[in-house]
């Protein structure tokens, strides 16, 4: 899971690299050629994008410096953490409901993975099978039963 996410990380970072080195320098210089900037339309495009495009770049490289960083070994064996599958009884519905702990990046609410900091996500960390969590979500309180547990360290 975590090399997925870095992998795909890293083809983001590598594309946005491609643009900010090759295309829009490319692009500025043809701008340029059309003379006065302070009414080039394309130029001032050009230098937005290449701004969104540097934040972008620093966001991901954060982000993946972060993820670089993440011990599995202090990831536990008997809780809810990051990488685990929870199988829940949602209370107020009367139904088991999965869930896939992932990071931000990888939430796909849809197919039940939600992030590590989304509130419930947030409220299932560090619980155990068996332990009853109330979550303050958007659409008001939930409660949730614990009733299965696979933790990172068994998918693997």
């Amino acid at each position: 899971m975590a090399e997925d996410l870095k992998k795909r990380l890293e083809d983001e970072i590598r594309t946005l690299e491609h643009e900010l080195n090759h295309e829009l320098p490319a692009e500025l210089k043809k701008a340029r050629a059309h003379g006065d900037l302070s009414e080039n339309a394309e130029y001032h495009a050009a230098k937005e994008r290449q701004g969104h495009v540097n934040a972008r770049l620093g966001q991901l490289r954060h982000r993946l410096a972060e993820i670089c960083l993440v011990n599995f070994n202090n990831i536990p064996h008997d809780r809810v953490a990051f990488g685990s599958t929870v199988i829940v009884h949602d209370v107020a519905k009367g139904a088991e409901v999965q869930y896939k702990i992932v990071t931000s990046e990888e939430t796909d609410v849809a197919n039940g993975k939600i992030s590590t900091s989304s509130p419930i996500g947030r409220g299932l960390i560090g619980k155990q099978v068996g332990d009853v969590v109330t979550v303050q979500t958007p659409a008001g309180q939930r409660e949730f039963e614990i009733r299965k547990l696979t933790t990172i360290h068994e998918q693997a």
